[in-house]
């Protein structure tokens, strides 16, 4: 893609849509977003619906710009009605051997440890969002968010979460808490996220949904 500033606040779908018109590829569903590789395999874009969370791994990346445990963003923006993209280098899973490694480093965070400065500025990155981000879960610092670039190099990814499970339990229980929560235009799209419609029967979409427009 020559520009991804095309991509600066549309809709996810749209952004999407850009996305497949290029020759992007979709590779990977997590719980809150669908991840694309760019035609030529070097980049992916993390195209989220509904992302309460996500910036603050972006600003760590940027706090620690190079940093060698992080991986290379190329370019972030906020999405229209609440979503986000972000296209990152693209990386590939690693051996559950090697992720647990770097979280045995993270546990012990030896002061001449590169991961030392991660965790540390982590920390503080989540001390933040937990005062400022409705529904902050914290810190995710398991295996699964360990991968590895083209080199083998390994790279921390996700290492923050959103309390999702909490946020769809209050939309259904209380949706004026979500009301109070979010802004409008930060929830238009609460019900696309990705565990949403992977993992929800249609009963449950339909409640999700319904109670979504009660707030509109």
């Amino acid at each position: 893609m020559s520009s991804f500033e095309v991509l600066r606040d549309l809709p996810h779908r749209e952004a999407a849509g850009r996305l497949l018109a290029e020759g992007w590829n979709v590779c990977g569903l997590g719980d809150w977003a669908t991840v694309w590789r760019s035609p030529d395999g070097m980049q992916v874009a993390r195209v989220s619906p509904f992302e309460p969370a996500y910036a603050v791994f972006v600003e760590l990346c940027r706090r620690l710009a190079g940093h060698p445990l992080l991986p290379r963003i190329d370019f972030d923006t906020p999405l229209g009605g609440g979503g986000r993209l972000t296209v990152l280098e693209f990386l590939l899973p690693v051996e559950s051997a090697q992720a647990e490694g770097v979280f045995e480093r993270w546990a012990a965070a030896a002061p001449d440890d590169p991961i030392a400065e991660v965790r540390r500025t982590a920390e503080e990155l989540n001390a933040e969002a937990a005062t400022s981000i409705p529904f902050w879960g914290g810190l995710d610092n398991n295996p699964g968010n360990v991968m590895r670039n083209a080199a083998g190099e390994p790279k921390l990814v996700d290492l923050f979460y959103a309390a999702g499970l909490e946020i769809y339990r209050i939309l259904l229980e209380d949706p004026a808490k979500i009301a109070e929560a979010f802004a409008p235009d930060r929830r238009e799209y609460i019900c696309d996220i990705v565990a949403v419609s992977r993992m929800s029967a249609p009963d449950e979409i339909a409640a999700l949904r319904t109670a979504a427009q009660s707030i509109a």
